[in-house]
Order: structure tokens, then sequence, then C-alpha cells
């Protein structure tokens, strides 16, 4: 059996074009790398944008590292117990963030050691899928926000998502109505209030934006609160997207179970990396829901790659300017392309995901 060698981490910050407010100017991720017993090698990361990441890249060092020695290195084998050694620690979480920095590394091993992207070892059922543009800019004024629409018509995206929430819901429907209005009658809207509501006020809210045209409202409450997202998803029409702040296949369950969202939205990351992601998937398909993979799409693009086909149609989401390639992050060319409103992949081995040091602090653990 192929075991786990040592584990390494390191963070890093890396600097974003557009920032998403005035206090998250930078994310943080934590590079990991993986050698096998073999003496094949793999990549990976966690990732936190703003809280977190020196936590994460502590668990990774003091606790994943030294457990994952001597353990299975085939992909999937040695992830629940490993998330049992953690759960002390919370079942999800901070755990969950650091173990997709193992996890993740170990899939790129395996797929490096036969020389073939991840998307190939799992099974690629597409060549590409739909992406939609997106922006943190609840904080851009109305001009700001249609310019920012207006270069994702122009880079050809099908489909947008902007922010909702503002203090006045008059104000989020002149901005929602100003983008429809810019967009046109064909091209899909989705609106984010990124957790920013209580019942009453989404149930109001949507009331209000509904008229708009909307494909989905995403975090109308937080993100925890299944009674009050069954008890929205029974008022409104609008289907209901939620499952970035999602963090084990057990709560997605419990969402899915509930009906409480029609469209759920993992981060491959924060699920703790590719194996719980493909248990998601499948509980998705099984309850006949819509996936949407959260964020991160040169990772999470891949991984649309390899969906089976279940009527609902995947899209990925790109975040302007946000892209790990855009913002100088990798090592190597960007495993994806994003043009044309559309995502595909390059050849690549592996992830295709290795960071560039910007701050080297790291560890190696193990023999």
């Amino acid at each position: 059996m192929t075991t786990i060698r040592s584990l390494s981490a390191r963070l890093q910050r890396v600097p974003l074009t557009r920032p998403w407010a005035a206090d998250v100017t930078s994310v943080g991720v934590i590079a990991t790398h993986v050698v096998r017993s073999d003496g094949g090698e793999g990549w990976g990361f966690s990732w936190s944008p703003q809280i977190g990441a020196p936590a994460v890249q502590a668990l990774l060092e003091h606790d994943i590292a030294p457990a994952a020695v001597g353990r299975s290195a085939t992909p999937g084998e040695s992830w629940q117990g490993m998330w049992e050694h953690l759960h002390e620690a919370g079942g999800g979480g901070i755990t969950t963030i650091a173990l997709a920095g193992l996890d993740l590394a170990l899939w790129d091993a395996e797929a490096r050691s036969t020389g073939v992207a991840v998307s190939e070892s799992i099974g690629r059922r597409r060549e590409r899928v739909r992406a939609y543009g997106s922006g943190v800019n609840l904080h851009y004024s109305l001009d700001e926000l249609l310019a920012q629409v207006q270069r994702w018509i122009d880079a050809g995206f099908e489909a947008v998502k902007i922010k909702v929430g503002k203090p006045d819901i008059a104000e989020d429907a002149d901005r929602v109505a100003a983008v429809r209005e810019l967009l046109g009658p064909d091209r899909g809207l989705m609106i984010d209030a990124n957790q920013r509501w209580d019942l009453a006020r989404a149930t109001a809210s949507v009331e209000v934006l509904s008229r708009f045209d909307l494909a989905w409202i995403e975090e109308p409450l937080r993100a925890d609160d299944l009674d009050g997202h069954t008890e929205l998803a029974r008022r409104i029409d609008v289907p209901i997207a939620l499952g970035e702040n999602l963090h084990t296949a057990h709560r997605f369950g419990d969402f899915l179970r509930a009906g409480a969202a029609q469209i759920l939205q993992p981060n491959i990351v924060r699920v703790g990396g590719i194996t719980p992601f493909l248990r998601i998937a499948e509980l998705v398909t099984a309850h006949g829901a819509t996936l949407h993979p959260h964020l991160l799409p040169e990772l999470s693009g891949q991984l649309a790659l390899t969906l089976p086909d279940t009527g609902h149609e995947v899209l990925v989401e790109d975040v302007e300017d946000a892209g790990f390639g855009a913002l100088g992050a990798l090592a190597d060319p960007s495993p994806v392309t994003i043009a044309d409103g559309h995502l595909t992949e390059n050849a690549h081995h592996g992830l295709g995901l290795r960071f560039a040091p910007l701050l080297d602090e790291g560890a190696r653990f193990g023999a």
C-alpha cells in the first residue's frame, strides 16, 4: 500500500486586484505539498479569504500532518479517518477547510503519478461548462455596478450575479432594476444577500425583487438556519441557493431532506476537498436538486466537468479578477480558461494548482 510519507504547509496572502471590502484586500492560501512512500508528490491548498487562515495552517502543521503520515495515500481512503481524528475540534469549518489541503494534494499526486488531470482520473463527462459573472459589489456605486455588468456582457457571460442587502430595500430594487434593464430579458440574473436578512426581511425583499425575473436568491438567511430556509422556501417562488457555508455532507443532507434549498453550492475547500464534494454531489443528484460549485473556478471548474448529467445544467462562478491565475498566484499556467462565458480545461497534470511562494512560512512533517 502506498502511504503518506510527509505533508508540508505554507501560508501566504494573495492580494486582490478588486478588494471585496475595505478590510478584505487579500485572501489567505495555505499551499500544501504531500510526498508519498513511492516518491510521488502532490500539491493542494486550503483557503480562507479573511478569517482563520493562520488557524488552518496551525491545524495542518500540528494535527493533520503528524496524523496523516503512514495512512493510505489513495485519494479518499484516509478522509473519513482523518475527519474523525479532527472531530474534537469541530465536525466542520476550520477542520474541513484544513483537511482539504491534504485531500486535494492526494488527488493531485494520484493523477500526476499516471500523467493525467484530476478530471480524467475521476471521469470527465463534458468538455466545457457555462460560467457566470460574479462580483463582491454591494459597496459599489450604481455606476460602478453597471460598469461591471457591462464588462460581463462584453465578455460573453449569459448570466450574472450581484449582491443585495442594502439597508433600504428601495435601493436594492433600484440597483436590481438597473442591472436587469442593462442585461435585457434573455440573460440570467441572480442575487446574493450573503446572510444579511432575517425571515421577515427576506420574505418582503424577495416579494419586491422577484419581478426582475431572478434565477435564484442566494443565502437570504444565516447559512445554518435550516428552519428559516425551509419556511422561506414555502413562502416564495424564487429558488433558494445556498451551500457555500455548509461544511459536511450531513448538513447538506439536512437541507435537501427539508426542501430548504433547490440549488446547492458546495465550496470544495470548505467541505474538505474532492472526496466529500463527490459525496455531496451524489446526495444532490439523489434529491433531484441542482448543484453549482461555489467560487474557486480553477478548482470547481475542473470538478464541474466530471459531474453526471442530471438534467440540470452545471454553472461555475467566476468572480471578477479573483482567479488565482489572474492574481499571479500560480507557479504554472492556469489549468482552466474562461472565455465567451464558458470554462474549458487546459492541458495539465493533476490539479495544475501549484502556488508561487509569496510569504513562505511552512514546515515539513514525517521522514
